[in-house]
């Protein structure tokens, strides 16, 4: 599929078949999620990716953000957040900043990465003819996610992607893009100046 493509036809799909993602798609998905640029290659991130019986206790307190429809994916992934890389790799000698200080970043880049893995992980879903949406984690879900899945306590969800074959042909109903226009570009786009 062309680049351009990928980018026209990427949408959160809220609703699934059944069938099954094949392992070379979820695969090729999660090898691209690792592709994302890292601030100073500290590469702070991390992937749980649920399905089968994992995947169905997660969707007992998972999604609750979420339309129940994305229960209907056959995969979940969790893209991981982990400051703690960006901390120590900005340490090393070759970047030179307090260990452990985190007071000059003015943005938190382990978030912007992980982000940008993600898009990677909802565009690669597109060229693979597949589905995804993107939600939030809801807060008192976190700790039960560390619990029940043993991911490190340094490692903050972001949210969760579905992921699948898409059920609808178009734009969920009641989704915002079915209720709100796109901004214009010269509405959010300027050249030089403000």
């Amino acid at each position: 599929m062309e680049f351009q493509d990928v980018v026209r036809r990427r949408r959160m799909v809220r609703k699934f078949t059944d069938e099954p993602v094949a392992e070379a798609s979820l695969q090729r998905v999660l090898r691209n999620a690792l592709k994302g640029p890292s601030a100073g290659f500290s590469q702070g991130q991390g992937f749980l990716v649920l399905t089968g019986e994992e995947l169905a206790k997660f969707w007992e307190f998972g999604a609750s953000w979420a339309p129940e429809s994305v229960t209907t994916a056959p995969v979940a992934i969790v893209p991981l957040s982990v400051k703690n890389a960006y901390l120590d790799r900005y340490a090393k000698p070759d970047k030179g900043f307090a260990e452990g200080d985190d007071s000059w970043w003015r943005v938190p880049y382990w978030d912007v990465d992980t982000g940008m893995a993600t898009m990677l992980i909802l565009q690669t879903a597109v060229d693979e003819g597949l589905g995804a949406v993107f939600f939030g984690l809801a807060p008192e879900s976190v700790e039960r996610l560390h619990g029940e899945f043993g991911v490190p306590e340094d490692h903050d969800p972001i949210g969760v992607v579905a992921l699948g074959h898409g059920a609808e042909s178009g734009p969920s109903p009641g989704s915002s893009p079915t209720t709100i226009a796109r901004r214009d570009f010269d509405d959010v786009i300027r050249f030089g100046h403000w």
